[in-house]
């Protein structure tokens, strides 16, 4: 739907670089960006689609992963309230399709910036610019994080990891939606989580996780 003036002023609070842009890009940005409400589990893009512009979350978050031919997935990012999808953005400048998908996580609201005005933006803003590429850099460094975690460190250090950066007490997670952040498969995830409660560290429920010693899965981790 056209962007309103509540939509617009939210957008301006998240992304303080809109709050900055002349009266006419303003003006244009309120003409031409959309604003969508999706429900939880809503495909938001999918791999091989064409980027129709850049997502701007102003609540909720966007879980973006990739889709082995296998079925299993890996979590690559999310992206939060204030936060721009990076794979969009890159898509974006490249011309290219999306090279994976993304699901809203919880009821999101966000606002599309289509193609045009975004390359609008970039040509004109240079604060709408320093905030596509300081957006471009934090996603490229964590990325960077997922590889070396993926290649170097076993999956029982990567479990104790996703657990302890996981916000909320108790946890509230299935093993599917572990094993899909971490690229396994729900069997071995649930074997590693069962042999951290026999430890102490955890306690298991349905669609629940305690964590009962957290210095001990950081230590896994490699973070104490």
């Amino acid at each position: 739907m056209p962007l309103s003036d509540s939509a617009l002023h939210t957008l301006e609070e998240r992304f303080p670089a809109f709050a900055r842009l002349s009266s006419a890009l303003r003006r244009r940005i309120a003409a031409e960006a959309q604003y969508y409400a999706h429900p939880a589990g809503k495909v938001v893009f999918d791999e091989h689609t064409p980027c129709r512009g850049l997502p701007l979350i102003l609540a909720g978050s966007l879980r973006v992963f990739q889709r082995g031919a296998n079925g299993r997935e890996v979590e690559l990012y999310r992206v939060k309230a204030g936060e721009s999808c990076m794979l969009s953005l890159a898509c974006l400048l490249g011309e290219v399709s999306y090279t994976a998908t993304a699901v809203a996580e919880a009821p999101l609201e966000m606002v599309r910036l289509p193609p045009e005005a975004f390359a609008v933006l970039l040509d004109e803003s240079p604060e709408f610019r320093r905030h596509v590429f300081a957006e471009f850099g934090a996603r490229l460094g964590a990325l960077l994080q997922l590889v070396e975690a993926v290649v170097f460190r076993q999956l029982d250090q990567r479990l104790a990891a996703r657990l302890l950066a996981r916000g909320g007490e108790p946890l509230k997670v299935t093993h599917q939606m572990l094993a899909d952040e971490l690229g396994s498969v729900r069997e071995i995830v649930s074997r590693l989580l069962r042999s951290f409660e026999e430890r102490g560290w955890i306690e298991l429920a349905r669609e629940r996780i305690v964590i009962r010693d957290r210095a001990a899965l950081a230590r896994l981790a490699g973070d104490d």
